[in-house]
């Protein structure tokens, strides 16, 4: 993998990011290792629910502080919920770092990148103890009484909406 101290380039990484735990520290920082930037795009709240069926149990604000709390990250901003592919086409990221299970809006993107004439090499990253480190099995895991915020306040300025 390359070096971020010997490699200029910009790296974008996407995600919902909900329970944030180790094995998304570890898809951000193998992420970071592909450049010297990384951009990471937090999923709005309506995508997620589009995408998985049902909303993720933080909010998006939430969720894009906690992505820009970690050391890994450059710059986190929410993505556009009608242009998928806005953000792409905004930052001109040069790889785009897809986690082990990230499958959804991926298939066409190579065809995309060729229509908008984007140089963008997409790599695929390995996993981090998915068996324990998944969002999905974090939420089953907590008790049926845990309450299940949908939003919590923001105490930053609004951020950034591509």
């Amino acid at each position: 993998m390359p070096n971020s101290s010997s490699n200029p380039a910009v790296v974008m990484a996407f995600g919902t990011f909900d329970y944030f735990h180790a094995g998304h520290d570890d898809y951000l920082r193998q992420a970071k290792e592909l450049g010297s930037s990384l951009i990471v795009v937090v999923a709005r709240d309506e995508t997620v629910k589009k995408v998985k069926g049902a909303k993720p149990t933080f909010g998006e604000r939430k969720r894009l502080r906690d992505v820009a709390n970690s050391p890994h990250v450059d710059k986190a901003v929410l993505g556009n919920a009608d242009d998928k592919y806005h953000v792409i086409k905004k930052y001109r990221p040069n790889i785009l770092a897809l986690g082990y299970d990230q499958f959804v809006f991926t298939y066409g993107l190579k065809t995309y990148f060729i229509k908008e004439k984007l140089d963008v090499e997409i790599m695929r990253l390995k996993a981090f103890e998915p068996q324990t480190f998944k969002s999905s099995l974090i939420k089953k895991s907590l008790p049926s009484s845990t309450p299940t915020p949908t939003a919590t306040p923001c105490e930053f300025a609004t951020p950034s909406v591509d």
